[in-house]
């Protein structure tokens, strides 16, 4: 049997981020071969992966990667047990790398669990999912992808929040006047959770919900039939204006609304996709 020193234990513990005994374990079981004990890792995270699977993942963070040269812009959430290990950072980095692979690898899935089934972008012979289970035999807790979401085709921005628990991703075109704006509109985006870009893409239900609590509040005015409507037609314009990204007030500068600031940066805003840890929508 080979020699295994502690400078071999190392080595392995620095390729794989293992603990330091599961290395000393794998390298005696492979006879000092790395390749074979950086396999016996792996395996050895699927088995506990496997067993934590059904835990609740109550906790996470979001993960943004943004690459101007190339024009793409990702965000993922990923999940986890605990607020700690949110806060850790083999988390921190596995939430990091998902975002990079979501915004460069070639083929975007439409599922998360096609997703998984890729080569992980950075190689090392492994799929996304391996890539995760690295972490759950590290950590020694639940993990999952939660969501994912790409843009490109454009100038892209966005914004993490301090504590990483929501993100915004922007799409313009254009290239703007101040190389910082799309930031701080992802920024706005994040703190003011728009529901539309423009009043268009109100979806009609909600436009009619809208527009039955305007009336309903209207109508307790005790105000003439004719009077209502304009009443109704103001409430939803003050809703529209507060809920719709190009009608808002900028955050930073409430002189302008976004759409204005966006005129005036020489940019079109074309998109944005905003996640925070726990909702079921961007």
């Amino acid at each position: 049997m080979a020699t295994i020193t502690a400078a071999d234990v190392m080595k392995l513990r620095s390729l794989t981020n293992a603990p330091m005994m599961d290395c000393k374990a794998a390298l005696e079981k492979a006879n000092g071969d790395f390749e074979k004990a950086i396999q016996i890792l792996r395996e050895q995270s699927k088995v506990i992966s496997s067993k934590k699977a059904g835990r609740e993942t109550a906790e996470g963070r979001i993960g943004i990667y943004l690459d101007q040269q190339r024009g793409v812009a990702a965000i993922v959430e990923m999940r986890c047990e605990t607020a700690p290990v949110a806060k850790s950072d083999p988390f921190i980095q596995l939430t990091e790398d998902l975002a990079r692979h979501v915004a460069l690898t070639p083929e975007l899935p439409q599922t998360v669990e096609e997703l998984l089934q890729q080569p992980y972008v950075d190689g090392g012979g492994r799929t996304v999912r391996e890539r995760i289970e690295e972490t759950i035999g590290i950590i020694r807790e639940n993990m999952r992808l939660a969501r994912f979401a790409r843009l490109s085709g454009g100038t892209v921005g966005g914004y993490l929040h301090f504590n990483a628990s929501t993100g915004t991703i922007l799409l313009a075109e254009g290239t703007p006047k101040d190389p910082t704006v799309l930031q701080d509109i992802a920024m706005h985006i994040t703190g003011m959770q728009p529901l539309a870009l423009t009043r268009d893409e109100i979806p009609a239900d909600v436009m009619e919900r809208e527009r039955q609590i305007a009336r309903a509040q209207a109508e307790q005015t005790g105000k003439p039939a004719h009077v209502l409507e304009k009443i109704v037609e103001g409430k939803l314009r003050n809703w529209l204006s507060e809920n719709v990204l190009l009608e808002q007030k900028f955050i930073k500068d409430d002189s302008k609304t976004v759409g204005q600031l966006a005129q005036e940066q020489g940019i079109t805003i074309q998109r944005f996709i905003r996640f925070k840890v726990g909702e079921l929508t961007s």
